[in-house]
């Protein structure tokens, strides 16, 4: 269930579905997405599909982290990256082999804690971790290269756009469960700007963490 031959074929199906960044898939196909989840659901680890978590929460389809990622890096090479959502680890051992820093933010302490275990164990050494509201950033390491947000927000949160250098990308779902829509957002000199991706299903972001 965890044999090369069946990371292979989730990786020609990324390339069907147009992942063309072959920095991503070399991730993609790194990362032991088995070890990040329940062992009862790791015989479908490598299904191009969203799986529970607990908590409420996805481990997400690898089609969206290889998506999110592409976009994020556009050929770049990357110093610093926010991930705003923690959840599986999965994204963020995706981010920590293509950024050299990553810095991720987790609203449920219980699943922070267990995915910090998990990702240590699988060898993930270049993740600062934090517990709290994501939506507000973590502005003490600002500006990022790019940030990477895993849950759905009501709308752009502005303090992620005053933490993007010049030059940064944002990639964002925004909208209720019936209209999300995955954003890139990109910081110039004189502004920001806008761009569809395509419609896409995430969790909520959950904010305000008093």
């Amino acid at each position: 269930m965890t044999s090369q031959r069946t990371r292979e074929r989730l990786i020609q199906r990324l390339r069907t579905e147009g992942i063309r960044d072959d920095v991503v898939l070399g991730a993609i196909r790194a990362v032991p997405r088995h070890l990040l989840i329940d062992e009862a659901l790791a015989s479908r680890a490598y299904e191009d599909t969203a799986l529970p978590i607990g908590y409420g929460q996805t481990i997400s389809q690898p089609y969206i982290v290889a998506r999110m990622t592409e976009v994020l890096r556009a050929g770049r090479l990357l110093d610093k990256v926010l991930e705003v959502g923690t959840g599986s680890g999965y994204q963020t051992a995706v981010l920590a082999r293509i950024a050299k820093q990553v810095y991720t933010i987790e609203r449920l302490e219980p699943l922070q804690k267990l995915t910090r275990g998990r990702l240590v164990r699988v060898g993930v050494r270049n993740v600062q971790y934090r517990f709290g509201d994501g939506s507000r950033g973590w502005p003490e390491h600002a500006p990022y290269d790019g940030i990477i947000v895993t849950a759905a927000a009501a709308s752009l949160p502005e303090a992620l756009l005053s933490q993007l250098a010049i030059g940064a990308r944002l990639v964002i779902p925004v909208g209720p469960d019936s209209v999300q829509e995955l954003l890139l957002i990109q910081r110039h000199e004189t502004g920001y700007t806008r761009e569809h991706l395509e419609r896409v299903s995430f969790v909520p972001l959950v904010e305000d963490l008093s």
